[in-house]
């Protein structure tokens, strides 16, 4: 993609900062939540954990590069490892994976405040509640409920309420994936079991097995499967002695 050439109306079509940020924003976020150990498709063509690869797009420019340079090479990787690229569609991009679908449910049930402080590679930003919900109110018609999920599921104190009232759930932990750190680590009971593995990202275990997986993510499938079918055998057990 570098060294090509857009053409002017497309030059034109750019009618805010703003876009451009997001576009890079999305790149690098989603590259984190998808650095799988083999090649994928899954968001985008990529490598073999594509967020190394990042870096060392980054590390090769020469001294004296530019930043924008160094981040817009980088993002190149996500928007086009294929090489199939002549321009990007920065501002009117389809939604192929339907991530709009996620919009939609963080504002009628997944309220998720989230901000950048200081300290991140993104620019900082508060959470503006307010905002959030107008923008919910003109996309959607939908006005959040911030507390439903924390009611639904217990928010905080999720161990205690899933142990009272839950049972046969598998919490998938890969903790390259950065939605890990919002999710369940530890066991809550012997039904209720946490499965963490240190390079696995966003669901790798869901995706079809190839030969090049790797012995851990072999190993974690294997668990998986064993566990259900352990669940499965009780239920029947337990349907023949009703």
């Amino acid at each position: 993609m570098e060294g090509e050439k857009c053409s002017e109306a497309n030059n034109r079509d750019l009618h805010s900062v703003y876009s451009a940020r997001d576009w890079l924003w999305s790149a690098f976020v989603y590259t984190a939540m998808v650095n799988y150990p083999t090649e994928a498709n899954f968001m985008m063509p990529l490598p073999a954990y594509p967020v190394q690869e990042m870096c060392k797009i980054i590390d090769g420019y020469p001294p004296g590069a530019t930043t924008l340079s160094k981040v817009f090479g980088a993002a190149n990787l996500y928007y086009n490892y294929s090489r199939t690229e002549k321009c990007f569609n920065i501002e009117h991009g389809t939604d192929a994976h339907g991530l709009h679908g996620w919009d939609w449910q963080a504002c009628s049930e997944m309220v998720m405040p989230m901000t950048c402080s200081n300290e991140s590679m993104f620019p900082p930003s508060a959470y503006d509640y307010k905002g959030f919900e107008d923008q919910c109110m003109k996309s959607y018609g939908v006005k959040p409920r911030p507390h439903w999920i924390t009611t639904e599921y217990g928010g905080s104190r999720i161990e205690q309420v899933l142990k009272r009232s839950g049972g046969n759930i598998i919490f998938s932990n890969g903790m390259q994936d950065p939605w890990s750190r919002g999710s369940v680590l530890k066991n809550i009971s012997s039904s209720i079991i946490a499965l963490v593995t240190e390079k696995g990202a966003h669901h790798v275990d869901f995706r079809s097995a190839t030969k090049d997986d790797l012995d851990w993510l072999v190993e974690q499938r294997r668990q998986e499967v064993e566990i259900i079918q352990d669940w499965i055998e009780q239920y029947n057990t337990d349907l023949k002695q009703a």
